[in-house]
């Protein structure tokens, strides 16, 4: 495809519309994971945690046809995005005494979380991507290469959103719980075991999904406060 090509930069301009369009999801994850860090180190993680998840998108992008096929894959990727979801809820820290101290794990946490959250939420994406690159590779290398500061200005504004609504923490939670229902039941196994199942399952399930994550990591978030309430008093009695 000749580079100044009216099909080439219609092709290319198909890959980046459709990677911002199916990547609004990759953006809170990129958001939610960095949102402990200091400042500095927040941008850090937006950035290498987007340009890695944009180049393991490539490798996905040129296996996804095949890779989707496989039963199981879509069961245990759910399963990993309800426990993203939950563990993002929860707070980092387990006492105050270490406010100055980056967030347990630090930016490698941070960046090993938006791969992983990215690597299972891409698999339906790439989809999309890949026929819009019609087989070409250098043109969809460059497409998604285009699309990293745009989804890094995404999960940067997100970052500046939460700080004044946390309830977007939540929200972003419970759209990694909806995301695993409906990869759950759109796996092929699942189609094995109960035939073809309507689009309304996906949503039921994604609901669910949604219900489970929030009511989890809200448990969790109370049972952390009431622990911390309880190493405060404690500290405060020896005191």
């Amino acid at each position: 495809m000749d580079l100044f090509s009216p099909a080439f930069w219609g092709a290319l301009g198909s890959i980046v519309l459709a990677n911002i369009l199916l990547s609004g999801d990759n953006a809170i994850v990129i958001a939610l994971a960095a949102r402990s860090l200091p400042p500095q180190q927040q941008r850090k993680a937006v950035f290498w945690g987007s340009a890695a998840a944009i180049v393991m998108r490539v490798v996905l992008t040129l296996i996804a046809v095949e890779i989707l096929k496989w039963p199981y894959l879509k069961i245990v990727g759910g399963v990993l995005l309800v426990y993203i979801g939950v563990t993002l809820l929860v707070p980092e820290h387990d006492d105050g005494s270490d406010d100055d101290k980056p967030a347990q794990g630090g930016m490698a946490a941070a960046i090993r979380t938006i791969l992983v959250a990215d690597l299972v939420m891409s698999l339906d994406n790439v989809l999309a991507v890949a026929a819009a690159a019609k087989g070409n590779t250098p043109l969809l290398i460059i497409g998604l290469a285009l699309s990293i500061p745009l989804i890094v200005f995404g999960s940067t504004l997100l970052l500046k959103v939460m700080d004044r609504f946390p309830i977007i923490i939540t929200a972003g939670a419970a759209l990694l719980g909806f995301l695993a229902g409906e990869m759950l039941v759109s796996d092929p196994a699942v189609g094995r075991w109960f035939g073809e199942l309507p689009h309304s399952a996906e949503n039921i399930a994604g609901a669910i999904g949604a219900a489970l994550v929030v009511v989890i990591g809200m448990a969790l978030q109370r049972r952390h406060q009431a622990r911390m309430s309880e190493v405060g008093a404690h500290h405060t009695a020896r005191q």
